[in-house]
């Protein structure tokens, strides 16, 4: 699993200057304000590695890494400045594909997976609801395949379901297995008998989704990978289903299980060594409801670019939204930064097409896309993804960066929202680095308000 480490995007080429005309001149959008800041803990800052923070009512649970890399959850009432703290028995490496996610059953049962990469699973789950110090290790989720775990992902099916998601194998060579848990015999089971992808012992497929889409749809889009190397990634393919059980093409062709290279819909051909990498291939949908795959390869120039497919007359159409002057050469292993990441296509008010970008050299934006060509006609100004002064760094070490972690639940308190916030090195391909690492710094917890209308 790649970073993304950017800073973003665009305004090198005629096009966009061109477009950069149509963008109406508006005041700077009101931004949310700091109803409220909480400090966690000191945690660790040699390596970004994700944390989880995960709200559900009057309740608020955060999973980190603290000083001395050990795996430690905090719960408190939101009504409460004060943390109680549980360490598990996991320590982390340089490792950041090691991050740490959680999610609560219907019965309040707290769930938590993480600090595995090509690494037996790591899964523990409370014996009281709602409690921390209840914490148990479970050795078996359900048994085979669980001994080259990687991206343990919990979400919610069809029917409400928990189900949890991992990659059994490694780069290069891995299959992806879904579990749904029975919170009645609190068990797990396989919820698809065969891996959904399978690299056939050749390659692997890097996922983006499942997302359920405006048209009751899960839609998944992936890109194949022959080896470790980043570079070899290829194929942006697509399948779809209508419950995570039967799966199928963008004709409504059924797909037998697990896809392979061979039997999946390739988007795209691109090449290996073609520009396409794992993270920077995601789902979005059109205002008819049509989803589009958005992704970036190297053009007909070398130059790297984000293109946009879309199903158009029964094949996929491949729209260039970018006209950049730039290469992102990237190659080898382990966790690097992000010098160019494509946003999904996205529908707001009147159907408008919205994509967000960044981009290591150019700058960052989100552009307003013709709705039949896909390409930038405009830029549309948005609130900040946070309050402006949160992304100053408090730390004076050199080369420290701003991390960030949304909520996996939500409160119910309208127009508001928690966020965890922390500040870390960048990544170093997942080894450790040379001379002392930064002092720990501050975890924190932000409240974040809405602005009013207007």
């Amino acid at each position: 699993m790649s970073l993304l480490s950017t800073h973003v995007v665009s305004a090198a080429i005629m096009a966009l200057a061109s477009a950069a005309l149509h963008t109406a001149a508006t005041a700077a959008l009101p931004t949310e304000t700091v109803d409220q800041v909480l400090d966690v803990a000191p945690v660790w800052a040699g390596h970004p590695v994700g944390f989880c923070l995960l709200t559900r009512g009057d309740h608020q649970f955060a999973a980190f890494y603290d000083a001395q890399r050990r795996m430690t959850v905090a719960s408190r009432l939101l009504s409460d400045k004060t943390w109680r703290f549980v360490r598990l028995p996991e320590v982390v490496g340089w490792d950041s594909h090691n991050y740490i996610t959680m999610a609560l059953d219907d019965d309040g049962f707290i769930h938590l997976s993480g600090n595995m990469h090509v690494a037996p699973l790591v899964y523990f789950r409370s014996e009281k609801p709602l409690d921390i110090e209840s914490f148990k290790r479970v050795p078996a989720m359900v048994g085979p395949n669980e001994k080259r775990a990687t991206y343990p992902v919990f979400f919610r099916g069809p029917d409400n379901e928990l189900i949890f998601t991992y990659r059994d194998g490694s780069s290069g060579n891995g299959n992806e297995i879904y579990n749904r848990y029975d919170p009645k015999t609190r068990a797990w089971s396989r919820l698809l008998d065969k891996p959904l992808t399978d690299g056939e012992g050749h390659r692997n497929a890097y996922l983006s989704g499942p997302t359920k889409g405006p048209d009751g749809f899960y839609h998944l889009a992936w890109v194949w990978r022959e080896s470790p190397d980043c570079s070899s990634n290829h194929d942006p393919s697509y399948a779809r289903s209508p419950d995570l059980l039967h799966w199928e093409n963008s004709a409504g062709k059924p797909l037998s299980l697990p896809i392979t290279l061979q039997t999946g819909e390739i988007v795209d051909p691109v090449p290996v060594h073609g520009g396409v990498i794992n993270g920077d291939v995601v789902v979005g949908f059109d205002s008819e409801k049509r989803p589009v795959v958005s992704y970036i390869k190297y053009d007909a120039n070398g130059n790297t670019q984000i293109y946009n497919a879309r199903v158009e007359d029964g094949h996929w159409s491949i729209h260039q939204a970018s006209g950049w002057n730039y290469r992102w050469d990237f190659s080898g292993g382990g966790s690097i930064p992000f010098e160019v990441h494509v946003g999904a296509v996205k529908t707001g008010p009147g159907g408008v097409l919205t994509q967000q970008y960044s981009h290591l050299k150019l700058g960052s934006g989100t552009w307003i896309l013709d709705p039949v060509t896909l390409k930038p006609v405009g830029h549309q100004e948005e609130r900040p993804g946070f309050p402006p002064e949160l992304g100053k760094l408090e730390s004076k070490f050199p080369g420290m960066q701003v991390k960030w972690a949304g909520d996996s639940g939500a409160s119910g308190d309208p127009g508001v929202r928690y966020v965890l916030r922390w500040e870390t090195l960048g990544p170093n391909r997942d080894r450790p680095r040379e001379g002392d690492p930064p002092p720990p710094g501050m975890l924190r917890v932000y409240k974040l308000q809405a602005p009013g209308p207007g």
